[in-house]
């Protein structure tokens, strides 16, 4: 029996990324309804591999009727929505920050913790960079227990959404060009540049980003490590598709390099890529479209007694954000 699907955020780049998926996946649908906001409803939006679908206004009788919806469109529209959408019957999940960090509330990664997903009320997907490392974390986690984690990330372009890409684009054509690079989308020029701000600054965080305190404080939750010491660094890279990250993982037991690569390898939803004499190892460019989370570069770690090094690279739009939601729902309907 197919599912009532509701996509709020549809023509946004998750909610695109989540349609091809229903398709290519062939989740099992009885209705599709793509909602935007009154202003865009009658309009069309793509259905990639399939027919453009018509966008709805988004109306509370409407999602009730789901027995699945998807939030793909933002914090703001979650926190106004979701609970008209939790007065049906079925199961909302949620691709924004608004409920992560509620109690109550599931933060799932099916890999890590499927046990955890309700049969109906609301589910929250993690923020994509959270759900990369995490998803690398938890084999080595399993046999080992992590004790002080440290990230740097490496975020592309299109995390900033479709304009973003479009802003990185411009500035590389007009710097190339020779031509004034205009900022409008992101607080420094990208193009041939990096930059450590990834969402707004935090004073009451000791000055660390939004993005930055979203890893610490879902990597806790997610590992059921409440009290978990933890710093990132998060920056924005001229890079158009998929995120990476720099690892470096300290844990209660000791774990050689070559267990950490097995338990990497046997890792679902890992694919390991570790072979630095033949220049093998995670790249974004390689990660790009891809629903495997690829790692590697892991060595020992000899500022600490129990530490390991690892680099991860993932599709920040598919296991990232569509894909993670989507299996949830596919968990869900076992």
């Amino acid at each position: 029996m197919g599912q009532r699907v509701g996509v709020v955020g549809a023509t946004g780049a998750v909610g695109q990324e989540l349609l091809g998926l229903l398709h290519t996946r062939a989740y099992p649908l009885d209705a599709l309804h793509v909602f935007g906001s009154p202003a865009s409803a009658g309009g069309s939006v793509p259905w990639p591999g399939r027919e453009p679908l018509t966008l709805e206004a988004l109306e509370a009788g409407a999602l009730r009727a789901c027995s699945r919806v998807f939030f793909c469109a933002g914090a703001e529209v979650s926190r106004t929505w979701v609970p008209r959408a939790l007065e049906g019957e079925g199961l909302v999940i949620d691709s924004s920050s608004a409920f992560r960090y509620e109690p109550e509330v599931p933060l799932v990664i099916p890999e890590l913790n499927a046990a955890e997903i309700p049969a109906r009320g609301l589910v929250a997907s993690p923020n994509c960079t959270t759900t990369l490392v995490a998803l690398a974390l938890a084999p080595l986690h399993r046999r080992a227990r992590l004790t002080r984690l440290v990230v740097a990330t490496y975020q592309a372009a299109s995390g900033a959404g479709a304009a973003g890409l479009a802003e990185l684009t411009a500035q590389t054509r007009a710097a190339l060009a020779g031509e004034e690079v205009h900022v409008e989308h992101f607080p420094r020029p990208l193009a041939f540049n990096v930059f450590p701000h990834v969402d707004g600054f935090l004073p009451e965080e000791g000055w660390a980003t939004r993005e930055e305190m979203k890893l610490t404080w879902e990597t806790r939750k997610l590992l059921d490590l409440p009290e978990l010491p933890c710093v990132a660094t998060c920056v924005r890279v001229p890079v158009q598709r998929a995120h990476s990250a720099a690892v470096f993982a300290e844990f209660a037991e000791a774990l050689t390099v070559e267990q950490a690569r097995e338990a990497l390898a046997a890792g679902p939803g890992l694919r390991l890529v570790d072979d630095p004499q033949a220049a093998r190892y995670p790249t974004p460019l390689e990660a790009s479209g891809a629903d495997a989370v690829l790692v590697g570069r892991v060595r020992k770690d000899p500022s600490c007694a129990r530490g390991l090094a690892l680099f991860v690279s993932g599709d920040q739009l598919r296991k990232g954000a569509a894909l993670n939601a989507l299996q949830i729902a596919e968990q869900a309907d076992r």
